[in-house]
């Protein structure tokens, strides 16, 4: 790939993305596949006058060795130098930049079981220092290519050219192919000109219907508005959280859905595929699911912590965007969620209610904004999925037609 629309993307992440202000740190999270465009990133990171940028690399043959070596106990351990990190990251509130690259099947053969009780264990731990940053700080996550992931996604291909490839469908599904900035600042005025007439309608409920068996009606809270592109922290600082995004979204309220949803897509989580899957619903909690695939890994997800079975995530993406247009299957959820309607078991964002920022967190949790370790999204957007809204004075209106938009702005 040249490296001159790498040295572009770059730019996107550092200044569209996380939006790096003078005297920022910087924090890079990223596997070990491109090095280099790491390099090129930190450059970037300091032309936008980061004062420090921090890389930790990650690998997942490490990973299933940690959990294949190390007790539970040990697996949940938080060591008293990793809880120091931690409260620097609190004080200083550094700009969080996560670089997905990693194989889809990474992960598989490991013990999920183990895996979850040393997750369980360090988030008792990590959570109220995740609580005290939220909404606080930018992030972004992107993405880069991996040999393992890009085979899987072109196995015809030699290695070199799958990983030439997976850049062309990177570069060309985040709108970073060409002129990304402007590309960015258009795609945002579009998504906002959407929420906003979402957040016109008074909303109470949406209804899910598709001729997969999908029938699925999903509550509202009434303070709750749809978002989408563009976000502001706290700090008064703008950023976008997803590089691809074609997603709005809202946080629905916990405790009231009822019906049954089916799985669209493949869905990549902690290292291994669930397919074909569904989940039933009754007064908002997931109470039966299946899966041909890796079915005990969905029961997993679902039982992590008593939120895990509930959602946290309503996205509308339409099935006319550019990475459903691609015809691919990414096998990586910040894609494939973007090219297709998506809900999200776990935590909800709560930034998505109105004036959120004169709220306590207790107060959000309480108008029914889910609270879990995990947040999962999983697609169920096809061709043929409708979605009604239901007004708060009755009326219905349908804001999404055979897959698409039921409405134009």
């Amino acid at each position: 790939m040249k490296k001159t629309l790498l040295r572009e993307y770059a730019k996107l992440i550092a200044r569209m993305g996380v939006n790096i202000q003078k005297g920022q740190e910087v924090m890079i999270v990223a596997e070990l596949d491109q090095p280099e465009f790491v390099e090129m990133l930190v450059n970037e990171c300091y032309k936008c006058k980061a004062s420090k940028v921090i890389v930790q690399f990650e690998h997942q043959a490490l990973t299933k060795l940690h959990v294949k070596y190390q007790t539970v106990k040990k697996l949940s351990t938080v060591e008293k130098w990793e809880e120091e990190r931690l409260k620097h990251r609190c004080n200083t509130l550094p700009c969080m930049i996560y670089l997905l690259s990693e194989d889809p099947d990474g992960l598989a053969g490991i013990n999920q079981e183990k895996m979850s009780k040393g997750s369980q264990g360090r988030y008792k731990v990590i959570k109220p220092y995740r609580d005290e940053m939220d909404n606080k700080y930018q992030w972004c996550i992107a993405a880069v290519p991996g040999v393992k992931w890009a085979k899987k996604m072109f196995p015809n291909l030699s290695k070199k050219q799958a990983v030439e490839k997976l850049w062309e469908s990177i570069l060309y599904t985040a709108r970073a192919d060409k002129d990304p900035i402007a590309q960015w600042q258009e795609h945002n005025s579009d998504l906002a000109k959407r929420c906003n007439y979402l957040n016109s309608l008074g909303i109470d409920k949406l209804h899910y219907t598709a001729k997969n068996g999908t029938d699925l009606t999903v509550g509202m809270i009434p303070e709750a508005i749809f978002m989408g592109g563009c976000e502001q922290s706290l700090q008064g600082f703008s950023f976008n959280a997803n590089i691809p995004s074609e997603e709005v979204f809202i946080s629905p309220k916990r405790g009231v859905a009822e019906g049954i949803v089916y799985s669209t897509k493949p869905l990549s989580y902690r290292g291994e595929i669930i397919d074909n899957f569904y989940i039933q619903f009754e007064n908002g909690k997931a109470v039966k699911w299946g899966a041909e695939k890796n079915e005990s890994l969905l029961g997993e997800m679902l039982t992590m912590d008593e939120g895990a079975a509930y959602l946290g995530e309503c996205a509308l993406v339409p099935h006319d965007s550019p990475i459903s247009n691609s015809g691919l299957t990414f096998y990586n959820t910040l894609f494939d969620e973007n090219a297709s309607c998506h809900l999200a078991m776990g935590e909800g964002f709560t930034n998505t209610i109105k004036g959120y920022a004169d709220k306590s967190l207790q107060q959000l949790r309480d108008m029914g904004i889910n609270d879990s370790m995990i947040h999962v999204d999983f697609m169920i957007g096809c061709e043929d999925l409708d979605i009604e809204a239901i007004l708060k004075n009755g009326d219905k209106v349908q804001i999404f037609k055979n897959g698409n938009w039921g409405f134009n702005c």
